[in-house]
């Protein structure tokens, strides 16, 4: 990685080459929710913001973040409710945010059937 690609503030060097394989992969892999989502979001079409997918920070994929606006913006399913897992989104978003980023977390079925409010509440966030 040059001294002057994007990325440099958002990963550590020594993991960007895995990190960036495994965010290529997940975006040929999207969620239904992902995807759909994604139609909203891409190409600054919610408030001009530019948003990235399956992006990588530090040590974790993100499914979606607006690096100007330290917004990052989380699609989960049903694993997340997972205790195991619960505990280790609790330890990532504490992570996170102790970078500066704000998270919304959203549920594939909250996507699915109700993107509309999902956007306004991203929006929103964009706007603070």
């Amino acid at each position: 990685m040059s001294d002057d690609h994007p990325d440099q503030y958002t990963v550590k060097r020594e993991r960007w080459g895995t990190l960036k394989a495994r965010s290529r992969e997940m975006r040929h892999q999207p969620t239904s929710a992902e995807e759909h989502l994604w139609k909203y979001l891409r190409g600054r079409r919610l408030n001009g913001a530019k948003f990235r997918r399956q992006h990588a920070i530090d040590q974790f994929i993100v499914d979606f973040v607006c690096i100007e606006q330290l917004l990052i913006v989380e699609v989960d399913g049903l694993v997340h409710e997972v205790p195991d897992q619960r505990d280790r989104d609790v330890n990532r978003q504490a992570h996170l945010e102790g970078m500066g980023y704000r998270i919304l977390r959203f549920t594939n079925a909250e996507v699915l059937q109700s993107v509309r409010a999902v956007l306004e509440v991203i929006g929103a966030a964009l706007q603070e």
